[in-house]
């Protein structure tokens, strides 16, 4: 078994009770420089910022740029950058590997095939994020069991399998009215979009507002059945797909 693999059962004695600020603070203790934050800028990421700038303001926080972005996501980054004093990083994808994949499959070519979205995602995501975290022990991520079925059976702290890293969710347990409440009661910048209808943001072509009563991840990929949405930073195979 991995070595940080079977610190997991240990940093969940460790960190029980423990509120999603003091998590924080608890994992920067815990990992130092071994930890950073993967950040795409959602009102859930918004909040871990906003905590990590408080309680352990030495943790990296990144985001992947992968050149498909809302103009409003930009400003977003822009307003973080000046407002919170933590280091910040932007990882972009290879460009070789976007031109030959445009090249062959062409420019919307996730419109196409489940397959063509992943390699889509994979150059554009996954590569970016393997570079991200290959330095670190552990990433703080700001995903919630009530986003979707294939993050249902989410806990706090995961196993990366992809990575061979330890996943850390804060706000696991956190319900959206969670989420806004710190947000107003913070003064938390957060992505206009949001408020017009948008509730989870990635890539400008594969993303949409939300009708009333749909499902909150119904805006992503919308053309795709719900148990294929993730674009394989948060895929774990023992979660059912």
């Amino acid at each position: 078994m991995h070595p940080l693999k079977e610190k997991l059962e240990e940093l969940k004695t460790k960190a029980k009770g423990l509120s999603a600020n003091e998590l924080i603070k608890f994992v920067s203790e815990e990992f130092g420089p071994r930890v950073n934050f993967a950040t795409s800028l959602g009102e859930e990421d918004q909040v871990i910022l906003d905590m990590i700038s408080k309680a352990a303001p030495a943790i990296e926080v990144f985001t992947l740029d992968t050149g498909r972005l809302f103009q409003e996501t930009y400003d977003l980054m822009s307003k973080n950058q000046k407002r919170y004093k933590v280091p910040f990083k932007i990882y972009y994808p290879d460009t070789k590997a976007v031109e030959e994949m445009v090249k062959t499959r062409g420019i919307n070519l996730f419109y196409e095939s489940v397959e063509n979205r992943k390699m889509c995602c994979g150059i554009r995501k996954v590569e970016p994020f393997k570079r991200a975290v290959a330095n670190v022990d552990a990433w703080l991520s700001g995903l919630r069991r009530e986003q979707s079925l294939t993050r249902s059976n989410l806990e706090i702290f995961e196993w990366d399998d992809l990575n061979q890293k330890i996943k850390i969710s804060p706000l696991m347990d956190w319900s959206l009215e969670d989420v806004r409440r710190y947000i107003k009661e913070n003064n938390v910048d957060v992505n206009p979009l949001h408020a017009k209808g948008f509730v989870s943001i990635g890539c400008s072509p594969c993303t949409r507002a939300i009708k009333p009563g749909e499902d909150i991840r119904a805006g992503r990929w919308w053309w795709e059945n719900p148990q294929q949405k993730e674009c394989g930073l948060h895929n774990n195979p023992r979660r059912p797909k």
